[in-house]
């Protein structure tokens, strides 16, 4: 009986492991991880509101002012960036929502991701104490126009757009509250793009400009590096190997049992 217990109990580890694992990215997600739900549907690219959105996770994060190097500036409208992402398998959009209590045409807002081996300083991909930098994607919403543009930068003065814009992007701005989507291909032809795969952790870097506030350039709110996954399929492999253990323990202890009782009689 005493064998018969522990058999249960490891059954029940493992299927409490299997659980675990499948909690795992919202757990993460709350740990400010921006986590790109995976969807079936078409990428709600123009609807803030689509219930596709209520699937993904949530994540927060506080914004300062940029202080550290010349156009600089100490107080910003913007300090907290709430972030939620879906993909399609083909397509990620991200969804940019903050406070700003006007709407102006200079507003903007962008994310970014390093390109390349080298890291890259969040601001600009500026470099610090005479260290080399790579040089970061950076894909910006722009008020004017209300569009997407995408940028790169190896440091302040090199920022420029790229040769290919793959990316667009749309703004909604309500009750002193934006709501902005950015939405570009996960796998593009551009060497300046950083190419996102599907599970790979990654660091990612928020920016906002008031307009309102005469923040630009360098005057912004910003947030450090934070990780990014994309979600890829679930993978059911788990679910089989725990299955097959299940099925393994409790073919031992029908040996163990039959033998306890062959020896009995």
């Amino acid at each position: 009986m005493r064998r018969s217990a522990i058999s249960r109990l490891i059954i029940f580890t493992l299927l409490a492991m299997t659980v675990m694992s499948s909690l795992y990215d919202k757990e993460a997600a709350a740990q400010f991880i921006v986590l790109s739900k995976r969807v079936s549907d078409a990428l709600p690219t123009n609807d803030p509101n689509s219930p596709l959105w209520g699937k993904a996770s949530v994540a927060t994060f506080p914004m300062s002012a940029q202080v550290n190097w010349d156009p600089r500036i100490f107080s910003v409208t913007v300090k907290e960036l709430t972030v939620r992402s879906l993909n399609n398998g083909q397509d990620m959009a991200f969804m940019l929502e903050y406070k700003d209590p006007t709407q102006d045409p200079t507003d903007q807002a962008a994310l970014e991701f390093m390109v390349g081996d080298k890291k890259s300083h969040f601001c600009m991909a500026q470099e610090m104490m005479q260290v080399p930098s790579g040089f970061l994607d950076i894909w910006v919403w722009k008020g004017e126009g209300n569009q997407g543009v995408q940028m790169k930068a190896a440091g302040f003065g090199t920022v420029a757009p790229q040769k290919t814009n793959d990316l667009t992007a749309k703004s909604f701005w309500s009750n002193g509250v934006y709501k902005v989507i950015l939405t570009r291909p996960l796998k593009t032809n551009d060497l300046d793009d950083a190419q996102l795969n599907l599970g790979e952790f990654r660091d990612i870097a928020f920016a906002v400009w008031d307009g309102g506030h005469q923040e630009k350039l360098g005057q912004k709110a910003v947030t450090s590096y934070y990780t990014f996954k994309a979600e890829a399929p679930v993978d059911t492999s788990i679910y089989l190997y725990s299955l097959i253990a299940v099925v393994v323990v409790a073919g031992i202890e029908f040996i163990v049992v039959r033998n306890i009782r062959k020896g009995k009689q």
